[in-house]
C-alpha cells in the first residue's frame, strides 16, 4: 500500500483509495426499553441498555484509479473467520468491535472479456461485545 490516508480500517485492513474507498458512511444505534403491558394505565417501561450498533459503508472499486480488485475478496475473507475487528477513523475514534454480516456488490461498465470496470459495494457491520466483555463505550485515541 502507499502512502495515501486511510478514511477507516477494519482490523488489519485499510479503507482508502488503494484499496475500497467508501463514499458513505451510515451508522444506526439503538437502546433497548423493554416494556409489561399494565390494565388501564401505560405500559411499565425499563430502560435495559445498549441495543444494535449497526454501520454501512457503501463505495465504489474501479481497478487502476479507485481500489484494488481483490480488496472485497479480503473483505470477505475476514467475514469467514467470524471475528469482531476493532473499526477505528482516520482521526483515532474507536467505534469498537464488529462483525461482518454482509457483503453486497454490483459490477458494471463491461470491457470485453466480461471485465468490470467498476464495482459497487456494500458492507455491513454490527458491533458486538468487547474482548473483555464489557461494552465499552466508543472512544477516542489521540
Amino acid at each position: 500500500m502507499s502512502d495515501t490516508a486511510m478514511l477507516m480500517s477494519l482490523g488489519m485492513f485499510g479503507f482508502s483509495i488503494d484499496s475500497a474507498l467508501f463514499d458513505k458512511l451510515r451508522r444506526r444505534r439503538t437502546w433497548r426499553h423493554p416494556t409489561n403491558e399494565r390494565v388501564n394505565a401505560r405500559a411499565a417501561g425499563q430502560f435495559a441498555g445498549p441495543g444494535d450498533d449497526l454501520i454501512e459503508l457503501s463505495g465504489i472499486l474501479a481497478p487502476g484509479q479507485i481500489g484494488r480488485k481483490d480488496a472485497l475478496e479480503e473483505l470477505a475473507a475476514m467475514a469467514d473467520t467470524g471475528q469482531a475487528w476493532t473499526l477505528v477513523d482516520g482521526e483515532g475514534f474507536v467505534y469498537g468491535a464488529f462483525v461482518i454480516e454482509e457483503l453486497d456488490e454490483g459490477k458494471g461498465n463491461f470491457m470485453a472479456g466480461g471485465i468490470a470496470l467498476q464495482t459497487d459495494f456494500s458492507l455491513q457491520l454490527r458491533r458486538m461485545q468487547d474482548p473483555e466483555g464489557q461494552d465499552a463505550p466508543a472512544e477516542s485515541v489521540t
